[in-house]
């Protein structure tokens, strides 16, 4: 079983930076693929980025490559989103998730995830 809990979010101008970081308390974190998801108002949780359980591979969502950048460090049991160049439409609230594996495949689609953090809000605006 895991717990996530996201924090690092808040407001942000255009072309700011956040960082934000996933903790996760589990027995063997190396065992769960990750991901970060976020939900802007009125619409569907759109994938943003993936790990494998070893963090070897990371996949990004077209809308984020080469703005974000996601790491995990298993040994911390820490997930981390680094956010650049960010633009109003990144509002949203921003979820880290989890999915127990023995593969080495990373997951892209939110209902692969079976476990989720609470989220936390991200908001660029000038």
């Amino acid at each position: 079983q895991i717990q996530l809990e996201e924090s690092g979010g808040g407001l942000a101008h255009p072309g700011g930076s956040l960082r934000l970081s996933c903790a996760a308390s589990a027995r063997v974190f190396g065992g769960y693929a990750m991901g970060w998801f976020r939900q802007a108002p009125g619409m569907e949780r759109e994938f943003l980025s993936a790990h494998t359980r070893s963090g070897l591979r990371t996949y990004y969502a077209d809308s984020v490559k080469g703005r974000f950048t996601s790491s995990r460090d298993n040994a911390e049991n820490t997930m981390t989103l680094q956010m650049n160049n960010l633009k109003p439409e990144d509002t949203a609230v921003y979820y880290c998730a989890a999915r127990w594996t023995v593969s080495g495949a990373y997951y892209t689609q939110a209902h692969e995830y079976t476990d989720w953090g609470q989220g936390t809000q991200v908001t660029v605006s000038s």
